[in-house]
């Protein structure tokens, strides 16, 4: 049976007091919108329609891809914008599977038990509910005697009894598409919001058929956003699961509560994140590292092995048996082979490192090609930006380069040249050739004496 999907994404979102729509809100670097699609796909619908209202134009280029697009320009309920999406749909057996677009913590396996549960008890409606220790805010389930949902109240029309109840609606159904087209056109606004209640649509059905309830053993899924507070929390619960499923795939964070790390992500087993680790974007890194504390990687490559301390890795490649920083910044476009080493305060930009190359500390590497076996003393500097341009440095393999020397490019270190210490370079070095720049040292003897 088909099932098509419809999320209801129209809403302004006041409370998050944001220039932006609620459900590009992020969690976890990717729109609360886009969790939203991601899971619906996963759990098998055959088409997505998205009800958009509200800055909807902001919203549509990043989903129409993958959905059929329909607006609600007036806000009058969640009934009501589901009827917008109603015209896209034929009077035919079928499935409607409704969802909105801040939930960005529902699983595709919960969507894909709610329409089993749906198809196999033959409901017109199957409602997904859980248990909530503070209902407040959320619609509650009413059951008959016999513990078949009868109707579901708004916190706003509930009586003060039907608010001890404690299982709430999670915003979620299932419906059978003929019943819903039907019954979405016996819809008013006699309630205390004056909106049209999607709710209603299950009061309809208790009255023609059976109404199911699915209740959801985990209520943090169906956590809704409407705040920057529940942002936050929804955030912490996705970073959780991510670290949850890393750590049963054998590697190791120290503390999960404070460790980073999107979704995208990869990581081999045996390796180590200490606190405050943030990895970012479509980083992988490899089997037995260690990632210090407060290092962040964003998109970033990294070997095998490989140890980084309190340091940046952006858009580069680091090898097998490395060692970097502490605070280091691997700039975008670098690479580093096996067994490199990227001491403290050391910079990288669009740079590559052949094996078993060294740069201890303090130096700036930019726009360079540095060969195998080379040594870089602390302070060096590669000057590759000419006020207009960029220029290369190249230092070939097995140079030998002094501290504090300045490689004013474009020139080229030949292979096993050394580089005495303090020198500004502006030509070529033949290979092993020795090369320095120093001043002549004068001395005024007694001179603060005769001063």
């Amino acid at each position: 049976m088909k099932t098509t999907a419809v999320i209801l994404a129209a809403g302004q979102g006041t409370r998050m007091k944001s220039e932006l729509p609620k459900v590009l809100h992020k969690v976890s670097d990717k729109p609360m919108i886009g969790w939203v699609i991601e899971q619906l796909k996963n759990a098998g619908c055959d088409e997505l329609i998205a009800v958009l209202g509200h800055k909807g134009e902001m919203v549509e280029p990043l989903i129409n891809k993958d959905c059929r697009i329909v607006y609600q320009h007036k806000q009058l309920g969640t009934g009501h914008a589901l009827i917008q999406a109603a015209k896209q749909l034929k009077d035919e057996a079928g499935c409607v599977l409704v969802v909105c677009g801040d939930t960005p913590l529902l699983k595709a396996e919960t969507l894909q038990i709610l329409q089993k549960r749906h198809q196999e008890e033959g409901n017109l409606v199957t409602v997904l509910t859980a248990i909530a220790s503070e209902p407040f805010g959320y619609g509650r389930i009413i059951r008959n005697d016999r513990r078949q949902i009868t109707a579901i109240v708004e916190e706003k029309d509930a009586t003060t009894e039907q608010k001890r109840i404690d299982e709430i609606n999670s915003g979620t159904y299932c419906f059978d598409q003929q019943f819903l087209l039907k019954a979405l056109t016996q819809l008013d606004t006699n309630n205390a919001q004056g909106e049209y209640y999607l709710t209603d649509v299950v009061k309809l059905a208790a009255l023609e058929g059976q109404v199911g309830g699915y209740i959801l053993e985990d209520f943090e899924e169906t956590l809704g956003v409407n705040n920057r507070i529940q942002l936050a929390a929804a955030e912490r619960i996705m970073r959780l699961r991510k670290a949850h499923e890393l750590m049963l795939n054998g590697v190791t964070i120290i503390d999960p509560e404070h460790t980073y790390i999107d979704s995208t992500v990869t990581v081999g087993s045996d390796t180590v994140i200490w606190p405050n680790v943030i990895l970012q974007g479509q980083t992988i890194i490899g089997k037995n590292c260690e990632i210090g504390a407060n290092s962040r990687l964003t998109d970033a490559i990294i070997g095998d092995r490989t140890i980084i301390q309190n340091s940046i890795v952006w858009e580069s490649t680091v090898g097998d048996y490395c060692t970097i920083g502490p605070f280091a910044y691997i700039r975008p476009q670098s690479v580093l082979a096996d067994h490199v080493k990227v001491g403290d305060f050391v910079e990288l930009k669009k740079s590559t490192v052949a094996s078993g190359s060294k740069i201890p500390h303090l130096s700036y590497i930019g726009d360079a090609v540095v060969g195998a076996g080379v040594n870089i003393g602390c302070g060096t500097i590669t000057c590759n930006y000419d006020g207009k341009n960029k220029h290369q440095t190249v230092i070939e393999d097995h140079a030998f380069i002094g501290s504090n020397t300045n490689l004013v490019a474009p020139m080229t270190v030949g292979a096993g040249a050394t580089i005495g210490a303090g020198s500004t370079l502006s030509k070529d070095v033949p290979p092993e050739a020795l090369a320095l720049t120093r001043a002549e040292l004068k001395i005024k003897e007694n001179w603060r004496k005769n001063k």
